[in-house]
């Protein structure tokens, strides 16, 4: 991809800046007409940057969701198996549930960047737990990413929840992933 202009660049640097605040403030469903108002520009200008609302919440979430892979990798090297993925989920749980607009960005959608990001991460934990027999065998990543956006979605408009009630559910989650004890 060739460097943007100078302008296109401050543009863009703008547009993401005023999205951050807008999801931040009024969740994923943010009005694009403000962002663009926010940030000086006209919407034509938002779209020529961002094809589509998806694509502007990948542009303001990377630099997070890159931080969580990052954490996925760390703990493939150095944890064992079982707890390196609960401790993984309760860190995507508190990243999602402690920010509007993120469990928006992580919903399956065609041009979903960051969720394939975390998909990739996380199915190398899963599948070394897997492996370990620390999970059970019908669990996809896909499971446990809808299950952590499933409670910071339902939590996020808890008044005053400073993201116990999200970790409380996403521990009773992480408890049933486990397989069952052989009767």
């Amino acid at each position: 991809m060739r460097p943007r202009r100078a302008d296109a660049q401050r543009n863009y640097d703008a547009l993401v800046t005023a999205a951050a605040a807008a999801f931040a403030r009024d969740g994923a469903d943010a009005s694009l007409e403000e962002i663009a108002r926010q940030a000086g520009v006209g919407s034509a200008t938002l779209h020529r940057h961002f094809a589509s609302r998806q694509a502007l919440l990948n542009a303001v979430f990377h630099g997070r969701v890159e931080a969580l892979c990052a954490q996925a990798r760390e703990l493939a090297e150095g944890a064992e198996p079982g707890p390196a993925l609960g401790i993984w989920l309760r860190a995507v749980g508190a990243y999602v549930s402690s920010t509007r607009g993120l469990a928006s960005s992580l919903v399956p959608s065609r041009d979903n960047v960051c969720l394939s990001l975390v998909e990739a991460a996380g199915d190398e934990l899963l599948t070394s737990a897997r492996a370990a027999g620390a999970v059970r065998t019908d669990v996809s990543i896909r499971d446990l990413l809808t299950l952590v956006n499933a409670v910071a979605m339902a939590v996020e408009h808890c008044p005053g929840d400073n993201g116990s009630e999200a970790g409380r559910l996403l521990g009773l989650a992480i408890d049933g992933i486990h397989p069952s004890p052989q009767a």
